[in-house]
Formats: structure tokens, C-alpha cells, sequence
């Protein structure tokens, strides 16, 4: 059904990309100046993806579609609040609203490739005590390399136009391991290996929450989780990164163990939990006591004016308050109400965006997805902020992996970008 549907879209979708590289090619997109080529490429446009866009005053759009939009259209798991995971998936992949049909199809489907290789579990054992959950992560990725349909496929000599094909494969066998496998290493290095088994009565969401032994609602935290990390365009650095790797045609399981590699950085993935552990000391601080609104707006100010920022607020790009945010507040004022850590949450949402308005530094002042994601976690028992960026993978995979399978089914180049020396740049700002 996926296949069928997916294949008539990118049979659509070559001949855009083929009339602009041959009618269009030398058009120019945009200029590079200096602070950019020594900056991280910041702001240069030369990917191109169709599945996600940062919408500077929407936040991010999934097929175009806004996150309120999204999570309003797809279907929801019965009795249950929040969409399928894999309802999103289809969105993704084919930029279309799945029917509840569509949905259940791929959720029935993804079941079937769940059970992860005892191989795997074996060398995850075999690990240090101490090893990160990313780095056992990522090897659990790379450990599963050897069933690549992809590569089997390659070496009888597919046709490049096809190379999606298998690619679409692997894909799927991936994100339905992807859970277990998450799963699997939080039981293993934090609950003393007593492993709860996958339920093939559940979606992904609530299968997951389930081997995680943790009770609902969480498995809607899951699935509002899993969608909102999905994707964050092509440039961050663990899309980049799975980008890069596949455009040497190395299969997912290479590309993605090297995208949770870029992700595990202290600068990627892990600000939620920077963001938990700034609110607890805040909490220590004011001796967990709720403070009123004025005592923590002179908290804010203090902070401001000692040279320190307030972690969770501000945006790149966008210049509003991140819907990511917006929706995970509204299901923290629907079960989390009275936790305190939240109420600590709810005043500083009241009262940093106006502040950091009249300070004036910050561009823009609003909360982003970091400011709650953790807190969230933590209510529900997953005390263990490592354990967090996994979290992240799980979900961060489903846009990932969808735009390596579009790459592929689109034929894009090796990325190979051409470098300058620092003489050349002085030479170009006539620096003698």
C-alpha cells in the first residue's frame, strides 16, 4: 500500500527536480558572505527538502502543514488523545493525511519488523556500565548494518532510480526497531536488564511507554514526543549529518548511527535536559518554594544582569512562541497542573518573555521546545537525563529517514562542498 502510494508521488515529483536542474541550474539561490563560510554555513541555502520547513512566525511545517494542523488532521489511536506516530510517518513520507485505514495499515505493518536481533542485545550487554545511552544507541544502529536490504539490492546491481526502493525498506525495518532498542537500553542500564517484551497489540507510541513500564497517559507523551522531534528541515546537524552520509550511498544503518552521533553533541540534543536541571536549581534556590510572579521576575532579572541567559528561551529562527512548546504546555495544564516543577515552568512563561523584551538582547523572547520537553519526562518517572537525546533519536528519526528515502528516490549528488583557504578570504575582503 505504502510502496504503491509513495512510488506514484515521486513519479510525480522527478520531473520538478530534473526541469530546474536543466532549464534552471545557474540560477543563483543565494550569496555566501565570509562570517558565514567560518560560521557553520549558517543561513546558506543550498539543501532542499520538501518535508519540513522552520517557518519563522508558524514554527515548524510538516508537508506544510503547521504542528496545531498536524495534530488535528492525522488520526488518533482509539481513546486516546494523540495521533498515531505512524500516521505521521505516512505524512511525511508522502505528503498526504493518511486515512485511519492508511494509519492502522502501516501501524499492522511496522508490528511485524519489531523484534530486534539477539545479536544486538548481546553486544549491547557486552558494553561498558558506564557507556552513554547515545553511544549504545548508535552502536545498536550500526549492529544492525548487516540486513540491509539496501546494500543487498546495490550489490546485484539495482537501477539508480530504484535505489529508493530498498532504502524505503530499511527504512521501515529501522523505525520499528527503533523503540524497542530504546527501550531495551534504558531497561538494561537502568532497571537491572528486567526487560518488559513489545505487545503486538499496541501502536508504536503505546508499545514503547510499555516497555518503558511506565503507565499512561505516557504513551500519548510518547506519541506527542516522537511527532514534534520529528523534523527540524535539513540543516541541524543530525539531518545534515544522515544527509551527508547517504548521499555516499551508505545504507539508513550507516547514515542514521552517524546522525545520533552528530545528535549526542552538548550543542544538539541535549538543551532539555540542561533546561530540567537549570529549573531544579532554580527550585533549590528559592528553597522549592512556588514563588509569587514579582519574586521570580527578580530572580529573571538577577540572572539577566549577572551576564547568564535563561536556558529554554530564544529561537534562531523562529519569532513567536515555539508551537512544539505550545502544545506540550497544553497537555502539561491537562495532568500536570500541580506538579511543582511545572508551576516553576507556568510563572517563568509568564513572566521571561517580557523581560527579555525590555532587556532588549535577546531576538526573540519566547520559549522553545527545551523549556518543558524535559519536565514532562521527569513527572512520569524518567528521572535519567541521559536517557533523554534517545528520546530525541527515536523521534528525530522519522523525518531523517524519510528525506534520505526521498533523496535517494530523487537521485541527489554526493555532497561534496568546495573549500577556501583563509589567505583566499583576506584576499577577497582585500585584507593585505
Amino acid at each position: 500500500m505504502l510502496l504503491k502510494k509513495l512510488g506514484e508521488k515521486i513519479d510525480a515529483h522527478r520531473p520538478r527536480t530534473a526541469r530546474l536542474v536543466k532549464e534552471h541550474g545557474e540560477t543563483k539561490v543565494c550569496d555566501v558572505t565570509i562570517a558565514q563560510a567560518i560560521g557553520g554555513a549558517r543561513g546558506v541555502r543550498c539543501l532542499v527538502t520538501d518535508i519540513s520547513y522552520l517557518d519563522p512566525n508558524e514554527g515548524i511545517r510538516f508537508r506544510g502543514m503547521t504542528i496545531p494542523e498536524t495534530l488535528k488532521a492525522l488520526p488518533k489511536v482509539p481513546g486516546k488523545d494523540m495521533p498515531y506516530v505512524e500516521g505521521h510517518i505516512w505524512l511525511l513520507l508522502t505528503g498526504e493525511v493518511p486515512t485511519e485505514a492508511e494509519a492502522k495499515w502501516l501501524c499492522e505493518d511496522l508490528k511485524k519488523r519489531r523484534k530486534l536481533p539477539d545479536y544486538v542485545k548481546a553486544m549491547l550487554r557486552a558494553m561498558s556500565p558506564d557507556s552513554h545511552p547515545m553511544a549504545m544507541f548508535s552502536a545498536g544502529i550500526l549492529a544492525m548494518q548487516n540486513s540491509s536490504e539496501y546494500v543487498k539490492a546495490y550489490n546485484k546491481g539495482i537501477g539508480k532510480m530504484d535505489h529508493w526502493q530498498p532504502t524505503l525498506e530499511d527504512a521501515l525495518n529501522l523505525w520499528a526497531k527503533l523503540p524497542v532498542l530504546g527501550a531495551f537500553i534504558y531497561r538494561l542500564k537502568y532497571k537491572g536488564d528486567k526487560q518488559i517484551k513489545s505487545n503486538p497489540d499496541l501502536d508504536m507510541g503505546g508499545d514503547f511507554a510499555a516497555m518503558m513500564g511506565i503507565d499512561a497517559p505516557y504513551d500519548d507523551v510518547a506519541r506527542l514526543y516522537f511527532i514534534l522531534h520529528s523534523d527540524h528541515e535539513s540543516g541541524n546537524v543530525s539531518a545534515h549529518t544522515g544527509h551527508l552520509v547517504a548521499s555516499a550511498l551508505s545504507d539508513i544503518y550507516y547514515a542514521y548511527s552517524a546522525a545520533i552521533n552528530g545528535l549526542a553533541g552538548p550543542l544538539h540534543g541535549l538543551a532539555n535536559q540542561e533546561v530540567l536541571s537549570w529549573i531544579q536549581d532554580v527550585m533549590k534556590k528559592m528553597n522549592n518554594k512556588i514563588p509569587s510572579e514579582e519574586e521570580m521576575k527578580k530572580f529573571v532579572w538577577d540572572t539577566l544582569k549577572s551576564g547568564q541567559v535563561i536556558p529554554g528561551y530564544g529561537h534562531a529562527v523562529l519569532r513567536k512562541t515555539d508551537p512544539r512548546y505550545s502544545e506540550q504546555r497544553e497537555f502539561c495544564l491537562k495532568h500536570l497542573k500541580n506538579d511543582p516543577i511545572f508551576k516553576f515552568v507556568d510563572i517563568l512563561y509568564k513572566v521571561v518573555p517580557p523581560i527579555l523584551q525590555e532587556h532588549g538582547k535577546a531576538k526573540n523572547p519566547w520559549p522553545n521546545v527545551d523549556a518543558q520537553s524535559g519536565v514532562i519526562q521527569w513527572y512520569y518517572g524518567l528521572t535519567e537525563y541521559d536517557f533523554y537525546t534517545v528520546l530525541f533519536g527515536i523521534g528525530r528519526s522519522l523525518g531523517v529517514l524519510s528525506n534520505i528515502v526521498w533523496d535517494r528516490a530523487l537521485g541527489y549528488a554526493l555532497e561534496r562542498p568546495k573549500s577556501v583557504t583563509t589567505k583566499m578570504l583576506e584576499d577577497v575582503a582585500g585584507i593585505k
